[in-house]
């Protein structure tokens, strides 16, 4: 761990594990925003009365939060192209983590529209409001606050989700690590490297996330 020889072969290097970080925040930021996307449009849906486009939304909500990630990635990447569906791996990286983050961010938006109180979207329809208006100008605005914590929560996890995307050989920070580390032997070196930088990506976000719960606990 403390091989002088080795750090410093590693920071000689410093470019593989910089081009893996940049690509790993270029995916974050490309899967953030479909991420956010589907969490409110499929959260929107999920508390419509519409039956066949709710039970649409349920049952993506379902597949997606309890199959693990790795088998989703593996499958949009050796399985699509047979029939006819080839995605790069910078595509399949970005599809696979906002399909699969935007499951859990839908959960949350649906649970912050249904905890403000029906009687504010009851009295805005009272007063000529459509139910479309009452959603966008009355209920949004505040589900939109009480979402924010736990949306922020579920970006820290979708970057270090990003982990995962090295199989299917994205070109992100782990695939990168574990590329120089099989060509030098400097797993311990090329690890402890990558998770510094992965923290320095997530402990922001982490402590906005802190923040931001702390203030809607106070109103």
């Amino acid at each position: 761990m403390f091989n002088f020889s080795r750090w410093a072969l590693l920071f000689s290097d410093w470019q593989v594990f910089a081009q893996g970080f940049l690509i790993t925040v270029l995916i974050s930021l490309v899967s953030l925003f479909f991420t956010l996307l589907i969490s409110f449009l499929v959260g929107i849906l999920c508390c419509t009365q519409a039956g066949k486009t709710k039970g649409l939304c349920t049952a993506y909500v379902t597949f997606f939060q309890n199959t693990p990630l790795l088998v989703q990635l593996l499958f949009m990447y050796n399985v699509l192209p047979r029939v006819g569906i080839v995605l790069s791996p910078f595509a399949c990286g970005c599809l696979g983590l906002s399909l699969y983050t935007g499951a859990f961010g839908a959960s949350v938006v649906e649970a912050s529209i249904k905890a403000i109180p029906k009687g504010q979207s009851e009295a805005a329809l009272s007063q000529g409001m459509s139910y479309l208006q009452s959603l966008f100008f009355i209920v949004l605005p505040q589900a939109v606050r009480i979402a924010i914590p736990p949306m922020t929560n579920q970006c820290v996890n979708m970057i270090k989700n990003s982990a995962t995307l090295t199989v299917v050989t994205a070109g992100e920070l782990m695939y990168r690590a574990d590329g120089w580390a099989s060509d030098y032997g400097c797993y311990t070196q090329a690890f402890i490297f990558s998770a510094a930088l992965y923290l320095i990506m997530c402990l922001p976000l982490s402590k906005l996330a802190e923040h931001l719960e702390k203030k809607a606990a106070r109103g």
